[in-house]
């Protein structure tokens, strides 16, 4: 059994998830689809699939191709009941696919934020580790709506719509557990997120997010642990596991 981990660009990978899935000894295999037009790939053997986060949006599909491929990837998946976590992109790519809009959100979050869970979370596997509030680190400018049938489980001030659970094993989060210190950093480094950050006028404040990553990050981590832990026990079931 591998994880099949669609990668959009280079610097939003895996993260704490690697090593939990190390920890876990489950394999995984990056497909990256920023290095090929027509990427080569199918969930043949494939025991489940993690779709990354990254700069470009859902509707996009004129000029970032392989947004098409994914739809069908995680449709196939969906199908073949294999467990499924969607990571910003990864998670709108979900709600579009599950028939839901994904549109822009009021205002860009980046940065750290606080998020709030909802009743239905305090009973879901994954997201009983979360606190009534936390702050977690945020990039995106898009949001999406509940598909019919899934499970709100978070949301904020500023995003209604922070995370979804379909059926028992596909998971879609707007937000970034799995970032790193390093991570955050290397983000706030890439020239195109400092030109997205340059353009809000001031809004977002990169200084404040270093400044503030140190803080929050150990919590982060450790709730990053607990939940993609709970992840890799859905993996190990398998398809049984999610049916």
């Amino acid at each position: 059994m591998r994880v099949l981990v669609l990668r959009h660009v280079p610097h939003e990978h895996l993260g704490i998830l690697a090593s939990v899935f190390e920890k876990n000894r489950i394999p995984y295999e990056y497909v990256d689809l920023y290095k090929e037009e027509n990427p080569d790939v199918t969930l043949r053997d494939a025991g489940g699939l993690v779709i990354m986060g990254g700069p470009m949006n859902v509707y996009e599909v004129d000029k970032y191709p392989f947004l098409d491929l994914e739809d069908r990837l995680v449709k196939k998946a969906m199908e073949k009941n294999l467990p499924v976590l969607g990571i910003c992109l990864g998670a709108q790519i979900i709600a579009k696919v599950l028939g839901a809009r994904v549109t822009r959100n009021r205002e860009k979050e980046i940065g750290w934020y606080p998020i709030r869970v909802t009743e239905d979370a305090r009973k879901d596997r994954l997201f009983r580790y979360f606190g009534e509030e936390e702050v977690v680190f945020h990039w995106h400018g898009d949001t999406f709506e509940i598909p019919e049938g899934a499970v709100h489980l978070a949301w904020s001030s500023l995003c209604r719509n922070q995370a979804f659970r379909y059926g028992s094993c596909v998971y879609a989060l707007q937000f970034h557990i799995e970032v790193t210190q390093d991570m955050v950093l290397e983000w706030l480094g890439v020239r195109e997120n400092q030109m997205e950050i340059a353009s809000l006028g001031g809004k977002i404040n990169p200084d404040s997010i270093r400044e503030q990553s140190p803080r929050f990050m150990a919590r982060l981590n450790q709730l990053a642990e607990s939940v993609f832990g709970e992840f890799c026990g859905i993996l190990k079931k398998g398809v049984l596991g999610c049916s």
